[in-house]
């Protein structure tokens, strides 16, 4: 009995990291691999692209070469952003499934959002800095401007997988959570025991504000000088989702008038060249877009592509990795990564 054909293009990923060498076996025991670079897909006989069940990757994609795809039935994106490098209106129009392992994110990036809040709102990295130096100042003389997370006011801008994961663990802080997400209607967020807000009640009224919004067409760039200005002096800002949904330069600012504290995960360029300004900006914590860059978390990316595969086999629809939606998957506009 032949075996279903899968497609692997993961770059800039690779098989051996996202699947454990079990899964691995696994997939090889059920499935034809065939593996090439994104590049080379168009080059493909037609024969062979006839044959193909299933893409691993997210390469770029003509309507051409899909149609050629006579058996496809779902393009598993291990690269997790939603990426416009293929004609999605023609995917769903044929039912075939485009789904994501990005949700695999959503807690260690959380976590590493939660220790930053914490670091910024008791000076934590500055103290221990001072501390290796021999310039520590001791007891209550260094927190003249230390913060609570507990019963505080918490603003997230997103609501999606990383939104909720925060939100999970910022419960424990008895605080009161508020997110904007003009994408879900207020009662979801209500059902996860969050306030729905708009983005200027986050702004103006949260002493700790996650930014966790994906990049789309509409939102490039949307928090910018004006959005900064409005809010509270001393409040933080951890960026956590894409650079691209804030005005760097006009983030800077704000952190360089000692307006807010500011942390981030993502930059404009990656890697930041030697000499920008973000590296010596006093007030900014910074993290080499790091946050989800785990082990266990790629690993479980190929266990969800796994358990969905062997539901496809079945006839059924994907449920472990996230489902595109034709209404908005074309409006995301987030860079692809070029590191793991």
């Amino acid at each position: 009995m032949t075996k279903p054909l899968v497609l692997s293009a993961p770059d800039p990923r690779s098989l051996d990291l996202i699947f454990s060498a079990e899964a691995r076996a696994a997939l090889h025991a059920n499935y034809d691999l065939l593996e090439v670079a994104p590049e080379e897909i168009e080059t493909l006989d037609p024969q062979t692209l006839r044959r193909i069940s299933y893409i691993i990757g997210q390469p770029a994609l003509s309507r051409e070469t899909l149609v050629q795809m006579e058996n496809l039935r779902c393009i598993f994106n291990v690269e997790s952003n939603l990426i416009n490098n293929m004609p999605y209106d023609h995917l769903f129009e044929r039912g075939i499934h485009v789904v994501t392992t990005g949700a695999v994110f959503a807690e260690p990036v959380a976590e590493i959002g939660l220790a930053m809040a914490l670091c910024l709102a008791r000076d934590v990295i500055d103290a221990d800095l001072a501390f290796r130096q021999g310039r520590e100042i001791w007891g209550g003389d260094s927190n003249h401007s230390a913060r609570l997370l507990s019963h505080s006011r918490i603003g997230i801008i997103g609501f999606g997988d990383l939104g909720r994961a925060l939100a999970r663990l910022l419960q424990g802080f008895r605080a009161e959570i508020s997110a904007f997400d003009p994408w879900l209607p207020p009662s979801l967020l209500r059902e996860a025991g969050i306030r729905p807000a708009s983005l200027d009640e986050i702004l103006c009224e949260s002493e700790t504000v996650f930014v966790v919004a994906s990049v789309t067409q509409e939102n490039k760039g949307f928090l910018n000088a004006d959005a900064f200005a409005r809010m509270r002096q001393g409040a933080r800002l951890i960026l956590l989702s894409r650079a691209d949904v804030v005005d760097f330069d006009d983030l800077m600012a704000a952190v360089r008038s000692g307006h807010i504290l500011a942390a981030s995960d993502v930059f404009p360029e990656e890697p930041l060249p030697r000499d920008h300004e973000v590296r010596q900006l006093s007030g900014f914590l910074r993290s080499a877009h790091r946050a989800g860059a785990l082990d266990v978390a790629f690993k479980q990316m190929g266990d969800m592509v796994l358990e969905d595969l062997r539901l496809l086999d079945q006839g059924l629809p994907p449920m472990r990795c996230k489902r595109a939606e034709r209404e908005t998957v074309a409006r995301m506009r987030s860079k692809p990564v070029s590191r793991n």
